[in-house]
């Protein structure tokens, strides 16, 4: 018997740490882990705000809205945005966007940021955008979160007026704080450079606009919420605005939303903005 008993020791010993021994990652040790906010999909649109959310590993995410834009004066134009997102390791996620400006060859404008652009050969694919997300804090449930996000526009890409020669870079810091176990305030502070080539960088040439953005998101019930935003951009001609909007989950992994825009200061001060759009997540662990 008393040999017996060291090994009865070790096997109860065993037990017990094997549990914990497994649970090493700081989500599983997080007891927000299964906040719906944490859980449920956190897609990047509407709106100006990027989330912080950063998917996991396998997952791909399709995001798309359509969104009519409509000056005081003059004719309107409406676009669809399309970014495909994909989970690579445990903080970083890869992106690829590319709007679609609907018209014709006729004389339909194009849309450069908040601003309709007259071209008779201003319809069709905008240039690629492709870009990461790099999440800063280690844990993905905790109640605030930072991460990073580099994207550049590439030259020759898209088609017709729409294309550009120059390289578009652009980043942005997100940060996110959890209120309660669904809502959250977000901000995002970054920076777009419109268009830069090596002379540019040689000669310090480079002038771009600065973005500043903060949203909150909350629920209504358990599938269904609101979000407001304001925002502003520019360097030396600041364009501010609002949004606002409802969004409806059907699933965990599916959104639809519907968004309302005002244009309140800059050179397109007085436009509004409609749109509606779909968020969808597969795979991942």
């Amino acid at each position: 018997m008393r040999k017996t008993t060291p090994l009865v020791l070790a096997a109860l010993l065993a037990g017990r740490l094997t549990p914990a021994l497994a649970q090493n990652t700081p989500d599983e040790n997080n007891e927000n882990a299964d906040a719906p906010f944490v859980q449920h999909i956190r897609p990047d649109r509407p709106g100006q705000t990027i989330s912080t959310g950063v998917l996991r590993p396998g997952q791909f995410q399709l995001e798309t809205g359509i969104q009519r834009f409509s000056p005081r004066t003059g004719v309107g134009v409406s676009s669809n945005v399309n970014t495909l997102r994909i989970g690579f390791f445990n903080s970083m996620e890869l992106r690829i966007t590319q709007p679609y400006v609907f018209g014709n060859s006729a004389g339909k404008p194009g849309l450069v940021g908040d601003r309709p652009v007259m071209r008779p050969d201003s319809a069709g694919w905008a240039p690629i955008t492709v870009g990461t997300k790099l999440m800063l804090t280690p844990d993905r449930a905790s109640r605030f979160q930072a991460a990073l996000l580099a994207e550049v526009a590439i030259p020759n890409t898209g088609q017709n007026g729409l294309r550009r020669t120059t390289w578009a870079p652009a980043g942005r810091l997100l940060v996110s704080q959890q209120l309660g176990r669904r809502a959250a305030l977000e901000g995002n502070f970054g920076f777009v450079q419109s268009g830069l080539t090596l002379a540019d960088v040689f000669n310090g040439e480079i002038a771009g606009q600065y973005i500043g953005s903060l949203a909150l998101t909350a629920p209504i019930s358990n599938k269904a919420g609101y979000f407001v935003e304001a925002y502003g951009r520019g360097r030396d001609n600041l364009t501010t605005g609002a949004n606002a909007g409802l969004y409806y989950r059907p699933w965990t992994g599916l959104r639809f939303d519907a968004t309302l825009g005002r244009i309140m200061g800059g050179v397109a001060a007085g436009a509004t903005t409609v749109g509606v759009g779909m968020s969808f997540r597969i795979g991942g662990n």
